[in-house]
């Protein structure tokens, strides 16, 4: 309960990453200084660290050396995200909370976002994700919920809500979305 009193918030904080759907990255930072400065700020890690994990997750996202001292205006908005998948991830995280990742981004922009999020899932990390995007979750998730005006309508595996869902909203929805 993070309400309750001793419960060391900034302890669980420093162990969370989050990716927003506006990216929020520094405008006035070039690539590489977004992806080491939460490291040496929050996490008062040494700037030759900070530095060596993030051109290591720069490189994980598909954001190669010939990116670093580009400034996010001059990069598109999936090249922006995957930016902030690398900031998030050079936290060293425990979880990544993603908010709707690929809905500010072009649909030519979506699959190089989506495809690193596979990977980040292949590898094993913990991934919480709003999302319509409804093949992604299906075929990424161990666990789906389905919201409905903020509350959880349904929750199960994949399996369960894609192929045999229970609840009369969630047949409604995925009849829309998957045809």
């Amino acid at each position: 309960d993070v309400l309750a009193k001793g419960y060391n918030l900034p302890h669980y904080r420093e162990k969370l990453g989050m990716v927003f759907q506006s990216f929020n990255l520094f405008n006035n930072l070039n690539v590489l200084e977004n992806a080491i400065v939460a490291q040496t700020t929050v996490l008062k890690r040494e700037r030759s660290e900070a530095e060596r994990l993030a051109k290591e997750n720069l490189n994980k996202v598909g954001m190669t050396e010939q990116y670093w001292t580009a400034k996010p205006s001059q990069l598109s908005g999936g090249q922006k995200q995957r930016v902030a998948i690398a900031r998030a991830l050079s936290i060293d995280p425990e979880l990544i909370l993603f908010d709707e990742p690929t809905s500010a981004l072009d649909p030519e922009m979506v699959g190089e976002v989506l495809k690193t999020m596979k990977d980040l899932a292949k590898s094993g990390l913990t991934m919480i994700i709003v999302t319509h995007e409804m093949e992604f979750a299906r075929d990424v998730s161990d666990r789906v919920i389905f919201m409905d005006k903020g509350i959880i309508a349904e929750e199960g595996s994949p399996k369960q809500i894609f192929e045999n869902p229970q609840e009369e909203r969630t047949k409604e929805f995925l009849k829309r979305f998957l045809g």
